[in-house]
């Protein structure tokens, strides 16, 4: 069973920086693009970042400049790099990618269970 897990989530003030890591397990074939998205309270759950196998990125206009998303394909590890954080990052933040199992070698999407992240003061 292929999974992704979050970490690196939680409480930081304003100004401040936190590193979000997402990792997959399981029977992995491979890992095509690999993001994170983000939901915030009564929000819909919106695209942060996106980083293709070929390790090519895009980024929300509101995160452009304070976020960097990167991936270590030898771990199946997707990290997202927050700088500068605002009150209105604070979100659920969820992890997503593309992947082939050894089982199905159909490119299915896959979802993370969230980590939240707060920024207050």
């Amino acid at each position: 069973q292929v999974q992704l897990v979050e970490s690196g989530g939680g409480l930081v003030q304003p100004g401040g920086s936190l590193r979000l890591s997402c990792a997959a397990s399981g029977s992995i074939f491979s890992i095509d693009a690999m993001s994170w998205y983000r939901q915030a309270p009564g929000k819909q759950r919106e695209l942060v970042a996106r980083i293709s196998s070929g390790s090519r990125t895009d980024y929300a206009d509101s995160v452009k400049g304070r976020f960097t998303i990167s991936r270590a394909n030898a771990k199946n590890t997707v990290y997202l790099q927050m700088n500068s954080l605002k009150p209105e990052d604070t979100a659920v933040y969820y992890c997503n990618a593309d992947m082939r199992t050894a089982e199905a070698m159909a490119l299915l999407n896959y979802w993370g269970q969230g980590t939240q992240v707060t920024v207050s003061s």
